[in-house]
């Protein structure tokens, strides 16, 4: 069974992602505006009322800023461990709290989430597989480095939003404080685009037919840079950059084919700059 996927948005100003069948879908994570999230799932032609959860990968505030609106305008479940939602100092009716535990399936239809922990400096993050009866995607952002339960997860994936946030030469010759600099590549930040590229090479399974590169840095990458790097390597895969001020086109995912998108990605007279 198929599964159709889009970034919403990607990078420090918010991160939501889409994945979903034609009955039931999910979000990871809810950091635009419930207006802003409205506006982008109407371009791209999706029903709110596909929606059976919302899940949470960390405390951020980008990956939390619309939820409470969110959730309660649709009473949408929301899948989260208790330490990230105390993190986050997040107040959400107890009816639609879900507290969830990793490496335990749920099931929601005909779609499962799965969820294991990653290296982040959250309280409790994780990243998560959404699965249909054939095909598996994998929303793997926000990782500080590459672990093996990390590569054994992404050697399931048909498709992946997988982070590559910064280019190692920017971010050292960038403006940063050195405090912030060791932040990011100190192990509990982001992957760079080297360390995303490596484990796409090592690990990408034959079957990988979609790669939407997220989590850019807007001061320390740039979408041209890291999508001519993954563009040298990417074989048979399409590879996509999300975008930190729209949405990205649809993209229909199965086990045999790797159809680029269903929806044309709305087209606007600006430069993309990205985090």
């Amino acid at each position: 069974m198929s599964l159709y996927i889009a970034s919403l948005n990607s990078g420090s100003n918010g991160n939501c992602y889409y994945v979903g069948n034609d009955e039931h879908a999910v979000l990871v994570d809810a950091g635009l505006s419930c207006r802003e999230f409205e506006k982008r799932m109407l371009r791209l032609g999706l029903d709110v009322g596909r929606i059976r959860a919302i899940l949470i990968s960390h405390e951020h505030s980008d990956h939390i800023f619309g939820l409470q609106t969110l959730s309660k305008k649709y009473q949408l479940p929301v899948y989260i461990t208790a330490p990230t939602c105390a993190g986050g100092g997040l107040q959400i009716p107890s009816h639609l709290i879900r507290e969830f535990s990793p490496h335990q399936e749920i099931q929601f239809g005909n779609i499962s989430v799965l969820a294991f922990p990653k290296f982040h400096d959250a309280c409790d993050p994780h990243s998560f597989l959404v699965r249909s009866a054939t095909v598996t995607i994998g929303v793997f952002t926000d990782i500080g480095r590459v672990c093996q339960t990390l590569i054994d997860h992404f050697k399931l994936c048909n498709a992946a939003f997988l982070e590559a946030n910064y280019d190692e030469e920017m971010l050292a010759k960038g403006r940063y404080p050195h405090y912030l600099k060791n932040r990011i590549k100190g192990g509990k930040g982001h992957l760079s685009n080297l360390q995303a590229l490596e484990l796409f090479l090592a690990h990408r399974p034959a079957f990988m037919s979609h790669l939407v590169l997220s989590h850019l840095s807007k001061e320390n990458n740039h979408p041209e840079l890291v999508q001519q790097l993954f563009m040298q390597h990417a074989g048979c895969a399409e590879i996509i950059v999300a975008s930190r001020h729209e949405e990205t086109a649809l993209f229909k995912i199965d086990h045999t084919s790797s159809l680029p998108f269903i929806s044309p990605k709305p087209r606007r007279n600006r430069q993309l700059t990205l985090f």
